[in-house]
């Protein structure tokens, strides 16, 4: 007896095993049609991709950098209690401001 009730459950575990390797695959074919993997799959649009990224970063930091230095200088120079810091900072804002008028 042992031998036929060890036969449905082994047919079933190989449809259960079937069932997941179908799903599985689509699973891999719906992630090959994924833009980032298609992306992937050619060298010249990697590097393309790459090098866009790095403009992009280097624009972002360089942006960011000055606004925050900017805001950074502007209010070191409204510190009038610290008169030496202060009135490096004045000059900073007077120079910037000499510059944005040429």
């Amino acid at each position: 007896m042992s031998g036929q009730k060890g036969q449905p459950e082994k047919q079933t575990e190989t449809q259960a095993f079937r069932e997941e390797l179908r799903e599985l695959r689509r699973e891999v074919a719906r992630l090959n049609g994924h833009s980032f993997i298609r992306l992937h799959n050619s060298m010249a649009r990697l590097l393309v991709f790459n090098f866009a990224r790095g403009l992009a970063f280097g624009l972002g930091t360089v942006l960011g950098a000055s606004v925050l230095l900017s805001l950074v200088a502007w209010s070191v120079s409204q510190v009038e209690f610290l008169p030496i810091i202060g009135e490096w900072a004045a000059e900073i804002a007077r120079q910037m401001k000499e510059a944005a008028g040429q």
